[in-house]
């Protein structure tokens, strides 16, 4: 599935832009054909971030395998999403780069999230140019 994740992410014009770069990690729920049901963002360093990966997450539904027959189960995936250094301008892009940390506004989960039988996937590492 990381392979899948990796080809099925577009990064956004305006990630590319804000040179953004950062965590998500989102708790989903599939039922028994593998289709999410539930999709909550557990942490994310800016809001910019999630939408590309929740459009991704779209495409898996159905591709899901749940252990033992359940009804449900619940998935902790994280993706940590950063731009290839460029070779030249090293100076904008480490601007860029401040920038955007100075601006970026997480999403925090203020609440508990409950938590059946779950599990833990490899984080997803995706990585985009900022030419």
């Amino acid at each position: 599935m990381t392979q899948f994740f990796k080809d099925s992410v577009t990064v956004s014009r305006q990630i590319i832009r804000a040179k953004a770069n950062g965590v998500v990690v989102f708790k989903f729920t599939a039922d028994e054909k593998g289709t999410i049901t539930k999709l909550v963002i557990f942490y994310a360093d800016d809001a910019i971030l999630a939408p590309p990966l929740i459009e991704a997450l779209k495409k898996s539904s159905h591709k899901w395998i749940i252990p033992n027959h359940e009804k449900t189960h619940d998935f902790i995936l994280s993706f940590s999403i950063s731009f290839t250094p460029p070779a030249t301008d090293v100076a904008s892009a480490q601007e860029g780069l401040y920038n955007f940390y100075q601006k970026h506004k997480p999403i925090l989960s203020a609440n508990q999230v409950p938590l059946d039988n779950v599990t833990l996937l490899p984080t997803v590492v995706v990585n985009y140019k900022i030419d």
